[in-house]
C-alpha cells in the first residue's frame, strides 16, 4: 500500500527534483497507484523483478531507472529497455553497454565517496579518469554521479558526503570541459539533506509506502 497522503508528499518536493520511486518495495497495483499520483520516474535494482514489473507497466509512460548493480552477463536484457542506469561503476561494464545498447544510454557513474568495501561503485580518485575512457564509446552518455551515504550517519556527516560528491561533479566538470548535470543521491532516510547539498535525483522507497517515515 503506498502512503494515503502521497499527493501532499510529493507536493513537498521541488518540481527541479526527479523522484525515483524503489520499485521493490511495492506490487504492480501500487506502482500503479504511484503512477496515477503523478510519480513517472521508476528504479528496479534487480534484473528479473525489472523485466515483470516493465512487461507488467508497458503501457504505462514510465522513465525506468535501473539502480542496483548490473551484472555484465545479465546487462544485455535490460539495456534497450531502460532510460537511465545510475549504477555504471566499471569499464567492462561500459563495453557491455555499448556493444549492446542501440542508442546512448543516461548513465550515473557510482561513486564510492566513502570507499566503503562493501559497497560497488568507482573511488572517488579514480572517477576522472574512468570518466575520460568512458567518453571514448559512444552508446554511453555519462549525465553525473550517483553515491550511496553510509548507513546510519548522522547529519553532520551525511551533509560532508553528499557535499563532496557535488565538489567532486564541480572539479570534473571544469578539469574535463564537460556538463554533469545530474546528481543521484539521497534515499528515504536522508533525501532531505542529499537535496539541501545538491540532489537532482532522489531514490526514495521506503517512505513512499510507510507513513511513518518522512
Amino acid at each position: 500500500m503506498i502512503r494515503e497522503d502521497i499527493k501532499q508528499f510529493l507536493n513537498t518536493l521541488s518540481e527541479d527534483i526527479t523522484l525515483v520511486a524503489a520499485t521493490k518495495y511495492g506490487d504492480i497495483d501500487d506502482l500503479k497507484d504511484l503512477y496515477s499520483s503523478g510519480v513517472s520516474n521508476f528504479g528496479e535494482n534487480r534484473v528479473d523483478a525489472f523485466l515483470a514489473k516493465y512487461e507488467a507497466l508497458k503501457d504505462l509512460d514510465i522513465s525506468w531507472h535501473f539502480i542496483g548493480h548490473l551484472q555484465r552477463n545479465k546487462a544485455h536484457l535490460v539495456l534497450d529497455k531502460i532510460d537511465y542506469l545510475h549504477s555504471l561503476d566499471s569499464l567492462e561494464l561500459v563495453k557491455t553497454i555499448n556493444k549492446y545498447r542501440l542508442s546512448p544510454l543516461n548513465c550515473f557513474v557510482e561513486v564510492s565517496i566513502n570507499l566503503e568495501e562493501n559497497k560497488n561503485g568507482v573511488p572517488y580518485y579514480e572517477v576522472k579518469d574512468f570518466i575520460k575512457e568512458c567518453l571514448q564509446y559512444p552508446n554511453v552518455n555519462i549525465v553525473g554521479l550517483m553515491m550511496m551515504a553510509i548507513a546510519n550517519s548522522d547529519e553532520e556527516s551525511l551533509h560532508q558526503q553528499f557535499r563532496k560528491l557535488k565538489e567532486l561533479k564541480d572539479n570534473l566538470e571544469k578539469e574535463l570541459n564537460i556538463s554533469l548535470p545530474y546528481l543521484s543521491m539521497g534515499m528515504s532516510d536522508d533525501y532531505k539533506v542529499a537535496i539541501e547539498e545538491g540532489a537532482t535525483h532522489i531514490r526514495l522507497g521506503r517512505v513512499l509506502f510507510n507513513e511513518d517515515k518522512d
